[in-house]
């Protein structure tokens, strides 16, 4: 009784032990599981990389668990395919994809469609896909390139907030491995993959979308600036150029320090309620008051966003300075245009006028003794006419018409010859206590262009010098080479290449700001009048520079003095040297025919008494229409036309009829107005030369000789 007692004493105690190995193995199990899920727990904790995050998960498997392989899939919802971001190969090495792959989809390894083998299954179904033996199961499908081999597998669907988000696979090489109780472990560590791989890959957009951000902002060419409490927490480098501080400084200074005291309590009153961030508006125009004093018009818009949690403001700072400089220069061109366009129909009128003051007196000197009374008068009248030309020329010049000269000079003799001139003399008799110096570059280059219009351009630069010294003082005029590099050019109408320079410096009163920005307005002038004040000096020094293809650079100090530097484009040319004497038997006619096309009465009539007078046998008419008509039926050695005739058809209409039935004819262009694109077309047609009126007796013979002689 005794032994089977204890018989069944020790099959108790195995059957005991046996339950408490059982239980400890199964306790070593959980503790395994445990181990393992806290293992990937850390992933989630401490690891934000994408590539880090997904390694350390496929170790940590590996290394943990039954599984000789792992990968993890994402699901494309657009294409319903999975593609591979991380696996391990039959080697135990692993492979990771690029996160920008993951966002962009460029290149990924898709491997099975939504319901195609275990993974696809798992992921339709949304629950794990046990396979015990690959080679026998229906479920069981290769992905394309799969080289694993691979015996059992569980493949467990990955899942965000209730959507389809990938699958994670883990396989052997033999089959049976896993068993149904392993599905638990993994779907709860599934979870675990599921949020730190996500997270990571939100993590990677975070931080790929806010460096897009940053390099956007730090190469914008507007200020961008964060402001919250009134102060400035975050300024890109435009902000801070335009602010004139450094970061620092400006986590110290509000934004509304910088607003400039000017302005208005309408503006402001919009700035305050903007930068309380609850509300967006239009752009607004403020001038911010930088570090020095510097004042910069920007326009500034404005927009709500949280910042560290908290309600904050985000600027857009637009420099107007180029902006307003641009309209400055519009409005100017247009002024100018508008101005031009009455000047030149002014223009065209007077000089059909004066033309008969200025060569009328010129035929009767020709007629009277050198004795005569009427001499002085007729010489009188003669340069009365010629000086109101000028005036005429001027309002052209002003209208940029009239720059049709294009020689090769050299700019210090023009400062010479205008230094011998009269109108230097009675310059200086205006203003005794004046000191003229003049420094020219000895190798000085030379120039393409007007030497009338060259020497207008230093003749009103040097008055308005003398006239900035009342009291006297010293006016330097300077020339010399400068090559300018692209680099270093600041002024937008500037060229890289050589420059002849022309500086007229004066010690005189300066010029202040606001005159500045009008100094070239037509008839804008602080000249004293009745001497040179007609406002029309500065206007047609820009004209004639801008002509030219140069620019300009003013540099003043109001109570020290200003200094104007032109810039014209150099050349390389030689100037040509034909100065022989003219004499009246140079341009005299041999009775060749001319026929005088022009609508006023008294001009055809004054030019008919000029050609006769040197010869030539003359007809008129009145009209184009008339013109043609007579041309057909009287052959004429050359045709004397003005350009603009009203009614009827113009000068260009009239010479191109005519070429149809008279090919070659020979004619001059003349007009009271500026060369046009007209004139040019008639030119291009064949017509010799362009002669503006008034003219003097030797330059029409000239010119009528010369084409009768082409």
């Amino acid at each position: 009784m005794a032994k089977e007692n204890l018989k069944t004493l020790e099959l108790e105690n195995r059957l005991l032990r046996d339950q408490i190995q059982g239980i400890q193995s199964r306790f070593e199990e959980k503790i395994a599981e445990l181990s393992l899920v806290r293992e990937i727990g850390q992933a989630l904790v401490h690891i934000r990389s994408f590539k880090k995050a997904c390694q350390y998960i496929l170790d940590v498997i590996i290394n943990n668990s039954l599984a000789q392989n792992c990968s993890i899939m994402l699901f494309d919802h657009e294409k319903s395919q999975l593609f591979l971001i991380c696996a391990t190969d039959s080697d135990k090495k692993g492979y990771v994809l690029e996160p920008e792959k993951v966002f962009s989809k460029d290149g990924v390894r898709y491997l099975f469609k939504l319901g195609e083998g275990a993974a696809g299954q798992a992921v339709l179904k949304n629950r794990a896909v046990l396979i015990q033996d690959a080679k026998e199961s229906e479920s069981f499908l290769y992905g394309t390139d799969n080289q694993v081999p691979i015996g059992s597998l569980i493949s467990i669907p990955l899942m965000i907030e209730g959507e389809r988000f990938g699958v994670i696979n883990l396989s052997h090489r033999k089959k049976n491995v896993f068993e149904k109780n392993d599905i638990h472990l993994f779907s709860v560590l599934a979870n675990f993959v599921a949020i730190t791989v996500y997270s990571t890959i939100q993590y990677e957009k975070l931080r790929d979308s806010e460096q897009k951000y940053r390099v956007l902002s730090e190469s914008s060419n507007d200020g961008i600036a964060i402001i919250q409490a009134g102060m400035h927490v975050y300024a890109n480098p435009k902000y801070k150029e335009v602010a004139g501080y450094s970061s620092r400084e400006l986590t110290n200074i509000g934004f509304e320090a910088l607003l400039d005291s000017s302005i208005n309590d309408k503006d402001l009153r919009t700035v305050r309620v903007l930068l309380d961030g609850g509300a967006t508006g239009r752009p607004l125009e403020v001038r911010l008051c930088g570090n020095n004093g510097v004042k910069t018009d920007v326009e500034i818009s404005f927009a709500p966003i949280q910042h560290n949690g908290k309600k904050a403001v985000i600027l857009s700072v637009r420099d107007l300075s180029d902006r307003k400089a641009m309209e400055k220069q519009i409005i100017n061109a247009q002024k100018m245009e508008a101005i031009g366009k009455l000047a030149g129909g002014v223009a065209h009128d007077l000089n059909n006028i004066l033309a008969g003051i200025v060569s009328y007196p010129e035929l009767l000197l020709m007629d009277i003794p050198e004795d005569s009374p009427l001499k002085r008068p007729l010489l009188t009248i003669k340069k009365s006419g010629e000086k109101a030309a000028t005036v005429v020329q001027d309002l052209l010049d002003l209208a940029r018409r009239g720059v049709a000269v294009n020689e090769v000079v050299n700019f210090s003799n023009i400062i010479v010859e205008y230094l011998m001139s009269p109108e230097y003399e009675k310059m200086i008799c205006y203003h005794p206590g004046v000191i003229v110096e003049t420094d020219f570059d000895t190798n000085l280059l030379n120039i393409q262009g007007s030497p009338v219009h060259l020497s207008k351009t230093v003749m009103n630069l040097v008055s308005n010098a003398a006239e900035a010294t009342p009291s006297g003082g010293r006016i330097v005029i300077s020339t010399e080479n400068r090559h300018l590099d692209g680099s270093k050019i600041k002024n937008e109408a500037a060229r890289s290449g050589d420059y002849v320079v022309l500086s007229v410096s004066d010690t005189g009163i300066g010029i202040s700001p606001e005159d500045i920005e009008r100094i070239f307005e037509p008839f804008y002038t602080k000249k004293v009048m009745g001497r040179s004040g007609t406002g029309l000096g500065m206007p047609v020094v820009w004209g004639t520079v801008k002509d030219h293809r140069g620019f300009i650079d003013i540099q003043s100090t109001e109570g020290k003095g200003s200094t104007f530097t032109l810039y014209f484009p150099a050349t390389r040319k030689k100037p040509s040297r034909d100065e022989r004497h003219i004499s009246m038997e140079d341009y005299l006619g041999n009775g060749e025919t001319v026929l005088i096309v022009d609508d006023v009465k008294e001009q055809r009539e004054l030019t008919r008494e000029i050609l006769e007078k040197l010869g030539y046998d003359v007809n008129s008419a009145s009209s184009g229409e008339d013109a043609v008509e007579y041309i057909k039926e009287h052959p004429t050695d050359l045709l004397l036309m003005d350009m603009i005739m009203d009614p009827g058809i113009d000068g260009l209409e009239t010479y191109r009829r005519i070429l149809e039935f008279r090919p070659g004819q020979k004619a001059i262009i003349v007009t009271g107005f500026s060369e046009t694109g007209r004139a040019k077309e008639a030119l291009n047609l064949g017509a010799g030369s362009y002669l503006r009126k008034p003219f003097s007796l030797d330059k029409i013979g000239l010119m009528i000789r010369a084409e009768l002689e082409r």
